[in-house]
């Protein structure tokens, strides 16, 4: 399923596998923005992300707490988390 998520990475925090991807934006009010727009997709989903957002860049970090790695549901959440972004640009 990782191959259809190119942009996506696995990084391993700790002993926990995560999905992560960083995305570029021409300012902190974009990028506040898509932060906001994903914390609703995230409660919506009962499924929440580490959000990072810096001047221009949003990190997010999808895993599954309870199982300490990676689910179907994370890698769902990250094709939702793309659409978002594109609906951005």
């Amino acid at each position: 399923m990782a191959g259809l998520l190119p942009a996506w990475h696995i990084i391993n925090a700790g002993d926990t596998p995560q999905l992560t991807r960083c995305y570029k934006f021409s300012n902190f009010k974009r990028a506040l923005a898509f932060t906001q727009q994903i914390g609703e997709l995230a409660e919506q989903a009962g499924h929440h992300p580490v959000l990072t957002t810096e001047w221009g860049k949003v990190t997010i970090s999808w895993w599954t707490h309870v199982i300490r790695g990676l689910h179907q549901n994370d890698f769902i959440m990250a094709a939702k988390t793309d659409l978002a972004y594109k609906r951005e640009a």
